[in-house]
């Protein structure tokens, strides 16, 4: 997830990620100087769905449909190869990039009132931050040094929802794939 996560004058915010352990040893020290999310409790992640609904509308049937459509979805193994960059973004790419813009296109096929990023971006580009908000030298640096580190295999076999609470992110469900 990208932006300003820290407001408090919002309603609570919740997303859908796929959170990626193995990739913490690689990108964790790059995370913790550049990417003010981790801050506020984000682990290393490819986002599925932000914003995802306001927390006072996820309720038990909203929970039991989240699980529905990760079910329709087949674990799958990402790798991380390679860094792409945003305007004062970088991130690691996954491949495959197709099997996460499907578990986003298939929420948002259910939840057409949440689409990705809130409609900024025409793209759905799957990816893995690493800096945000961050001058081209500072990119440069922590690419240079990631490209050495790279890859970062995971396997994929769930969806977490995460919800902000207005300063931290904290995991409320994790949803099986398959």
């Amino acid at each position: 997830m990208t932006g300003n996560d820290s407001s408090t004058h919002q309603v609570p915010r919740s997303g859908l990620v796929v959170t990626v352990p193995e990739a913490e040893t690689a990108v964790r020290a790059w995370r913790d100087r550049l990417d003010p999310t981790v801050a506020s409790g984000m682990p290393a992640h490819v986002t599925v769905l932000f914003p995802f609904l306001p927390q006072n509308r996820i309720d038990g049937d909203t929970l039991a449909a989240i699980a529905d459509v990760m079910r329709r979805h087949k674990p799958f193994e990402a790798r991380f190869e390679q860094c792409g960059r945003f305007p004062g973004i970088l991130y690691l790419a996954p491949e495959p990039a197709t099997s996460f813009r499907a578990l986003t296109e298939a929420v948002v096929d259910r939840w057409p009132e949440t689409p990705p990023f809130g409609g900024q971006f025409a793209e759905i580009v799957p990816h893995l931050t690493i800096a945000q908000g961050q001058n081209d030298t500072d990119l440069d640096e922590a690419e240079a040094d990631l490209q050495k580190r790279l890859p970062v295999v995971t396997s994929v076999a769930s969806v977490d929802l995460m919800v902000h609470d207005g300063s931290r992110w904290r995991q409320r469900a994790s949803f099986a794939l398959g």
